[in-house]
C-alpha cells in the first residue's frame, strides 16, 4: 500500500519534472561557437542537429496548419475565398510550407549553409542578448537570410 501511495505521489509530480524547457541562446552559443573546431565533434553535431530539428519541426507544423486551413476553406467557400485558396496553393508550390513562417527555403538549401548563417548570427552579441531563446534567434536568422520573394 505504501508503494502505491508513493507511486501516485510520484506520478502527480512527474509532469512538472517532464516539462520541456526552451533551449537558451547562450546554451546554443556554447555548442555552435565550436562549429569550426574539428576536435569538438559533439558540439558541432549538437549545433547542426538543433538547426535541422528546428527546420524539420517548422515544416511539419506548417504543413499541418496548411492542411487544416484547406479543410476550413472546403467546408463552404465564397468566390473570394476560392481565389485566396488558389493563390495560397500557388505560393505553396513555389515556396513550400515555410512560406507561412515568413521564410522560404525553396529549392533544397544545403543544411551546412543554413547552419553557417545561424553560427554567424550567434556571434552577434546584440542579437544574442535580444533573443534569449535559441528558437527565436534561429527563426529570425531564417527570416532575414531566406525571405520569401512574393512576386508572382
Amino acid at each position: 500500500m505504501r508503494f502505491l501511495i508513493l507511486f501516485v505521489i510520484g506520478m502527480t509530480l512527474a509532469p512538472a519534472a517532464w516539462a520541456v524547457d526552451a533551449l537558451s541562446t547562450e546554451e546554443l552559443v556554447s555548442h555552435c561557437d565550436k562549429y569550426h573546431d574539428q576536435e569538438a565533434e559533439k558540439d558541432r553535431i549538437f549545433c547542426v542537429r538543433y538547426v535541422q530539428g528546428f527546420i524539420d519541426g517548422a515544416v511539419a507544423t506548417d504543413e499541418r496548419v496548411a492542411q487544416n486551413i484547406v479543410k476550413e476553406y472546403e467546408k463552404e467557400e465564397s468566390f473570394s475565398q476560392r481565389a485566396a485558396r488558389t493563390r495560397i496553393g500557388s505560393r505553396l508550390e513555389r515556396y513550400g510550407y515555410t512560406v507561412y513562417a515568413d521564410y522560404c527555403l525553396g529549392d533544397p538549401v544545403p543544411l551546412k549553409e543554413v547552419v553557417e548563417h545561424v553560427v554567424a548570427a550567434l556571434e552577434n552579441k546584440n542579437l544574442v542578448a535580444a533573443n534569449p531563446r535559441a528558437r527565436d534567434l534561429v527563426y529570425q536568422t531564417l527570416r532575414n537570410r531566406y525571405p520569401c520573394d512574393m512576386v508572382e
